[in-house]
């Protein structure tokens, strides 16, 4: 808009001047459609944090804070994360070239797979330099880890329970030092993936969710409870309890990452869901569901289909 002062014709106000007026209107928009008050979001004690990318820096932690303190009486942002580009098969997102992955072609090709563009996506986020999203990673992320680390490990604690004791979570009995070593790790990881995210520090977080189903397949690895159980019922009835304790753990740690997938967990255990600080724990005698995919593995056919869709549009 133009300056309306004399003698500052031809010069104008930078739209940062008057669209962050936007964010607020449209907060006492929402507050008034809920009968809540727009007051508590902007002029009490929230905590305001803009998510931004590297293109915005100046104007969110700058220009804005400006506006804001010019005002008198509106909370200002207290961090303000700025994340690097993120590119798609090596060059520029642009909707204009249709340059992108659009939901909702993405929700028709994948059919309930909404959490594996979650997870590759937060995999691959930009926070400290540009990155690349290829439909050749988000395969391998899915096939590699999603089905291979996670969603293995869930099958075969559901599957190993229901075959040995038809679903009913089996006791804890007498723990080895290697129990007592998995269970004190298990309790690590909700304070570190939770500091994680506070920091903003998305990838981490994610990988240290993948490193908690990583551990518990290891813990099955080492332990076979499939062979012990010929010999030692006693001691694979609490290894299987202890993976299913690491189960539970994964139900509220991926409900940030894997909404879709932490529900479907949640239904498979049977369980309600559970403060982050206070975990669910399973009691000997709990009946869980029947076995049941997290994940499906995507085939090389799907990922040259999202690559021939980007490179018609080229042309």
């Amino acid at each position: 808009m133009k300056v309306p002062i004399k003698g500052e014709e031809g010069k104008v106000l930078y739209v940062w001047l008057d669209a962050p007026i936007g964010y607020i209107s449209a907060t006492k928009k929402w507050a008034e459609k809920h009968h809540k008050k727009w007051q508590d979001y902007w002029q009490n004690e929230t905590q305001l944090i803009h998510f931004i990318g590297k293109d915005n820096i100046v104007f969110h932690a700058i220009i804005f804070p400006i506006l804001l303190k010019s005002h008198g009486n509106l909370i200002l942002p207290v961090n303000v994360p700025a994340n690097e580009f993120l590119n798609l098969e090596g060059q520029k997102l642009s909707t204009s070239r249709n340059w992108a992955i659009w939901l909702h072609e993405y929700l028709a090709d994948f059919e309930g797979q909404q959490d594996v563009l979650r997870y590759a996506l937060c995999a691959t986020a930009p926070e400290s330099k540009d990155t690349d999203f290829t439909w050749s990673d988000f395969q391998l992320r899915n096939n590699s880890e999603l089905v291979g680390i996670f969603g293995n490990f869930i099958n075969r604690v559901v599957v190993l329970t229901n075959k040995y004791w038809q679903g009913v979570v089996p006791s804890r009995n007498q723990l080895s030092n290697y129990d007592k070593e998995i269970l004190s790790a298990l309790q690590v990881y909700p304070d570190k993936i939770g500091k994680n995210i506070e920091r903003f520090k998305f990838k981490e977080a994610l990988s240290e969710l993948m490193n908690l189903a990583r551990l518990g397949n290891k813990y099955l690895a080492d332990t076979e409870p499939w062979k012990l159980k010929k010999t030692n019922e006693a001691k694979t009835e609490t290894i299987l309890n202890i993976a299913l304790q690491i189960s539970c753990h994964l139900v509220v740690l991926s409900q940030p990452f894997l909404p879709f997938t932490s529900k479907k967990l949640q239904e498979l255990l049977n369980i309600e869901p559970s403060p982050w600080d206070e975990i669910f724990d399973l009691k000997s005698g709990h009946k869980i569901g029947t076995p049941q995919l997290l994940f499906t593995k995507i085939e090389d056919e799907s990922i040259q289909t999202q690559i021939d869709k980007l490179k018609k549009n080229l042309s």
